[in-house]
């Protein structure tokens, strides 16, 4: 029987990432603001640990990198999901977005926000999307509830990554891959932007800590900013909502 409401963490580590490691502090940041929350781990390995309520592994396996994102939809035990991407730390309670996304059959965040809680202006990282006009969106933060919509939005990104080839000469795109989020994106757009994101400005956003959007001189923000735990404060900045922290090996 599915469970009602759920995060869902994808992890599967590579070579340089231990995405298990990443995925175990995010849920340990969910149980502090929401002891009694359903997480769910989703993985390529076999593991056993008391803090996920369900541990699965990818249906499909393991199909490489950005690939295997369009899993989720099948993998998740529960009815309506909010999938996390796993090197974030939720800073704050976010019980309000249930209900906020609970008329909708599909919500990817759009935009993100610098440490200052600021809008990032910034589109160094979003040449792609500026390029195809596509909507801003972040798979980072990506809700669904079990639903036809759901489901066709699922499917679609799957068509996307599986017939690349094929979408890349329709796009603007120089490197080889393409990666989740724009693909989300070209899925969103097909589909209607309207009935997969909420309007700009509403929503939840995440902390995004990539050099260009917080002013670092180099990628590895740590190094640079003063940041102090429980609670999370970035250069004496209390944080809220997501925090992408983007420095894998970074631990609180």
């Amino acid at each position: 029987m599915l469970a009602e409401r759920g995060y869902l963490i994808p992890a599967v580590s590579t070579p340089t990432t231990n995405y298990i490691r990443c995925a175990i502090q995010l849920a340990q940041s969910i149980r502090q603001h929401h002891p009694n929350a359903n997480i769910c781990l989703l993985t390529n390995e076999e593991i056993d640990l008391p803090l996920f309520n369900h541990v699965v592994t990818l249906p499909h396996g393991d199909q490489g990198g950005y690939t295997n994102d369009w899993q989720v939809f099948e993998a998740s035990p529960y009815r309506e999901t909010i999938k996390l991407e796993a090197d974030m730390i939720m800073a704050s309670p976010s019980d309000h977005w249930w209900t906020m996304f609970e008329h909708r059959d599909v919500v990817i965040s759009q935009g993100c926000r610098d440490y200052y809680n600021n809008i990032s202006t910034s589109r160094y990282y979003r040449k792609f999307i500026d390029d195809n006009h596509l909507p801003d969106v972040y798979n980072a933060i990506t809700y669904w509830r079990l639903s036809q919509t759901a489901k066709e939005f699922f499917d679609l990104v799957r068509c996307i990554f599986e017939q690349w080839d094929q979408f890349r000469r329709l796009v603007k795109f120089s490197e080889e891959t393409p990666s989740t989020d724009f693909v989300y994106a070209i899925a969103a757009e097909i589909m209607g932007r309207e009935r997969v994101t909420l309007p700009l400005g509403y929503g939840p956003s995440i902390v995004h800590m990539k050099r260009h959007i917080i002013g670092t001189k180099t990628e590895d923000w740590t190094r640079e900013l003063v940041w102090e735990s429980d609670p999370l404060r970035i250069q004496t900045i209390a944080q809220w909502g997501m925090f992408h922290y983007n420095t894998k090996t970074w631990q609180l």
